[in-house]
């Protein structure tokens, strides 16, 4: 029983050093958000979105197949898998919302951005048992709330504090953590 409980812990610590090596996911994602959003913001185009989450897909897509191989059936192979469906399911949404000429409601597109975001998040935190990524799951879902009841500028700024938080503060954590594992330990102050 000891042994099975050890190789859980294992795995969930495994899915999480996973979930951090791909911290730079999270700061590109933030960044790309910021720049639909001025662009959506400053342009009215209908192809911010689309435009702007294709370019970070194709960005994703080339330094993912760059960054390594085939990797068994994991945590981090199922978690990958939330984000990539996380990823679709946001392209194809906005992409008819915005062709269709339906995605003028702020309001309801930032509600529906940070659900989607917060389901991501608290699913792969409850998997990973990871305080730190459900926090951005809460914060995602109460974005998601106050955006129905808020100004437009109110609005915005949840979007845009819940992206900051979760989306570019989350992923240089990420990276910081990250690169302190891959770091080589110093054997005298081990």
């Amino acid at each position: 029983m000891k042994d099975r409980l050890s190789l859980i812990e294992s795995m969930i610590a495994e899915g999480r050093r996973n979930t951090e090596s791909w911290g730079w996911t999270f700061v590109q994602w933030g960044v790309v958000y910021y720049l639909a959003v001025a662009w959506s913001a400053w342009g009215h185009s209908a192809w911010a979105w689309p435009v702007t989450i294709l370019i970070a897909v194709i960005v994703t897509v080339v330094v993912a197949s760059l960054k390594g191989g085939n990797h068994p059936a994991t945590l981090g192979r199922a978690i990958g898998s939330i984000w990539i469906a996380l990823g679709i399911s946001m392209f194809l949404l906005f992409l008819a919302l915005g062709l269709s000429g339906r995605l003028t409601d702020q309001h309801l597109f930032v509600a529906v951005i940070s659900a989607i975001l917060g389901m991501a998040n608290g699913a792969s935190a409850l998997i990973l048992r990871w305080k730190v990524q459900f926090a951005c799951a809460v914060v995602w879902w109460l974005a998601a709330v106050t955006t129905c009841f808020g100004t437009d500028a109110q609005s915005m700024v949840v979007f845009l504090v819940g992206i900051f938080l979760c989306q570019i503060a989350f992923g240089i954590y990420g990276v910081v953590v990250d690169a302190q594992e891959r770091k080589p330990r110093d054997p005298i102050h081990a």
